[in-house]
């Protein structure tokens, strides 16, 4: 999507809404983006937003998605235009996703542990 947006936010609600397993529930971390919070976000019933304290990174796993993306395909990088931008993140992300491992490393937290 070209935006960060509550329109993008509502549409990404419903494709999570609807990948849930029936009868599961899914919680959304969320940081303190604007679109995040939005009054017209629609909320689906089996999607539940938990909304990180302000200023805290260290909480966020994404944070360090983006770090090892810049560290590994993005740094020190100039860009012809926005479509050479979207590109390369696009390339990155596809290389991050290849790697599982990589993906349980960087964002996992001891503390946060799901019991089943």
């Amino acid at each position: 999507m070209p935006f960060a947006d509550t329109s993008a936010m509502n549409a990404h609600l419903a494709e999570i809404s609807r990948t849930v397993a029936p009868g599961a529930h899914a919680v959304l971390i969320l940081d303190g983006a604007g679109w995040h919070g939005g009054h017209d976000l629609v909320v689906p019933e089996n999607v539940s937003l938990l909304m990180l304290p302000p200023y805290s990174p260290e909480l966020n796993p994404v944070e360090n998605v983006w770090q090892y993306s810049r560290a590994n395909w993005l740094a020190i990088s100039v860009f012809d235009d926005y479509g050479a931008i979207v590109d390369a993140c696009c390339a990155a992300w596809n290389l991050f996703i290849e790697q599982p491992e990589v993906i349980t490393s960087i964002t996992s937290r001891t503390w946060a542990t799901v019991n089943q």
